[in-house]
């Protein structure tokens, strides 16, 4: 995570397109960035946003 930004704002464009261009799921991009998933849901849900899988974004 401490590559990523740090304002879910911000951190929520980047990881929206990163899903939309790169990622079938969350998981994936997790994995491929060696990111722990529930620090990142937490971090984009300080912010109010959460996964929806069936549209592969925050919101």
């Amino acid at each position: 995570m401490e590559n990523l930004p740090k304002d879910p704002n911000i951190l929520l464009s980047y990881i929206n397109t990163k899903l939309r261009d790169n990622y079938p799921d969350l998981d994936n991009l997790c994995d491929d960035l060696d990111v722990n998933r529930a620090e990142l849901e937490a971090a984009l849900a300080s912010g109010g946003f959460t996964y929806n899988p069936d549209t592969n974004r925050f919101a």
